[in-house]
């Protein structure tokens, strides 16, 4: 029998009695006490999860956090730490080739290894879910590992137990979907791919966005014959029109095998691997294939249908800016409402969402218009603010500044890699709107452009910046030139 971790009190809590307004939060918390088992339960240890439960644990609320699956969540597991390591560890066969004009000479051909690869992720991820464990503890949250589902508005069945909270937090992030086709059951999702039995020689994406065009461009890079199927007629659709051009182009230089317009008709499986026979009448024999096909919500089995809560037609959860569900008490954060399915922001709507229910001032609200990303494919784009496209929808007139050019390290590596930056301007007001990069470390360099944007800083401003020079990044303080209005 699982005995119900019991409540906790923080001493804070205790020696805010010093002060009448303290005294009245103790009396309210006291009063919470006696009502319910916890002050918020936690449905799901992810990014977003794990930050809301520590941080409304720090302003003294009572906190609960349950997962059956895997501390850390997607990003953690069988996102965007172990997509990171593999997308490094796909750069290296660029950089053996890349060094030869600097002069060095490899004694052997280098050769890759797969389960080394494979088996140091997997130590990597066990050794980070430690390190959310450790904080969940250090924070007094008690953990339940365990499914849990949705009762009524306040109660929650979890480890064989009912369990009661003021505010039921809803965090359980996505789940891939594999579209229906004959011969789906011979593919593999996002969460299967990282552990791949074998290596294939010859490997397939199903997909356009994030995921499949990062793995098209890791597979690749360890030295897979790797394509891409998409039904549209160009990947990365939301993305800047010129970026996603651009980056086609340069995948392409890259060797890989770029299938547009097209979709999986079925798959066989045959002596030689997996025959793929596409939408187009074209086959393609391979050794594996992942459907990076997009996720939906993970909300199957919680029992919020049941109690009546309001889904969008997309699948996601209707939430107001204080991330209440049409049940006010169940609230829901990340990948399972309406927004970009990011960490960081999951992160920042965690943040945003304590301060409303258990903090005392009124935050801010997420400014999703501003959020910068990255996409780890080969070469990376980093991208914040408008596109052009959106940005003409949206500003009556704008100037578009862009340059692209051989970065400094091919002229003696022998590559023909170019790096594409850009900034979208708004004429009427001279900030910065939009800015794109495509290119080496891309999403690192983003992230500072992305602070100026958000700061509302203007071309002016930009203009004034010295650059550092030799660097690529310095083309962001010095493209003058209006390149089209």
């Amino acid at each position: 029998m699982t005995e119900i971790p019991r409540p906790f009190v923080s001493a804070g809590i205790i020696r805010a009695l010093y002060s009448h307004r303290s005294r009245r939060i103790a009396f309210l918390q006291e009063k919470i006490v006696s009502d319910y088992d916890y002050d918020l339960f936690v449905i799901g240890a992810g990014s977003g999860g794990v930050r809301a439960a520590r941080t409304a644990a720090a302003k003294g609320a009572r906190v609960a956090v349950a997962e059956d699956r895997y501390l850390g969540g997607t990003c953690v597991n069988v996102g965007c730490v172990p997509k990171k390591l593999y997308s490094y560890a796909a750069h290296f066969h660029d950089a053996f080739e890349d060094s030869a004009g600097f002069g060095w000479t490899l004694p052997q051909a280098p050769i890759f290894d797969w389960a080394t690869l494979r088996d140091n992720k997997i130590a990597e991820i066990k050794r980070l879910n430690g390190i959310y464990g450790r904080l969940l503890e250090g924070a007094n949250v008690a953990l339940f590992n365990a499914r849990a589902r949705v009762i009524d508005a306040h109660r929650v069945e979890v480890a064989g137990k009912t369990v009661s909270a003021d505010k039921i937090l809803i965090a359980t992030g996505g789940w891939p979907w594999k579209p229906d086709f004959p011969g789906n059951e011979h593919t593999v999702n996002s969460n299967e791919v990282f552990d791949l039995e074998r290596f294939p020689k010859r490997f397939l994406v199903l997909g356009g966005g994030y995921i499949a065009v990062e793995f098209a461009s890791i597979f690749n890079g360890l030295g897979c014959e790797s394509h891409l199927i998409y039904r549209g007629e160009l990947f990365l659709r939301g993305f800047d029109r010129e970026v996603r051009e651009f980056t086609r182009d340069e995948m392409i230089k890259k060797g890989l095998n770029l299938h547009f317009e097209a979709n999986i008709e079925s798959i066989e499986k045959v002596e030689g691997g997996l025959l793929v026979t596409l939408t187009n009448g074209e086959s393609l024999e391979v050794d594996a294939v992942l459907t990076a096909t997009g996720r939906k919500p993970n909300l199957a089995g919680l029992g919020l249908e049941e109690l009546g809560v309001a889904f969008n037609l997309d699948g996601t959860l209707k939430v107001n800016e204080r991330f209440e569900t049409s049940v006010p008490s169940i609230l829901a954060l990340g990948d399972i409402i309406d927004g970009p399915e990011l960490t960081p922001v999951a992160l920042a709507e965690a943040m945003v969402m304590v301060e409303h229910h258990f903090g005392e001032t009124t935050p801010d609200p997420v400014a999703y218009d501003k959020v910068a990303t990255a996409v780890f494919c080969h070469p990376n784009i980093g991208t914040v603010g408008y596109s052009e496209e959106d940005a003409r929808l949206h500003f009556d007139n704008i100037r578009v500044y862009r340059t692209d050019f051989r970065p400094m390290k091919h002229t003696l590596s022998g590559s023909d890699e170019r790096c594409l930056m850009k900034l979208i301007v708004d004429d009427a007001s001279d900030r910065v709107i939009g800015a794109h990069m495509v290119g080496d470390d891309a999403g690192e360099l983003m992230q500072g452009i992305a602070i100026a944007i958000r700061a509302g800083l203007t071309k002016a401003d930009f203009d004034a910046t010295i650059g550092i020079h030799p660097t690529g990044a310095e083309e962001f303080v010095t493209m003058r030139n209006v390149t089209r209005h």
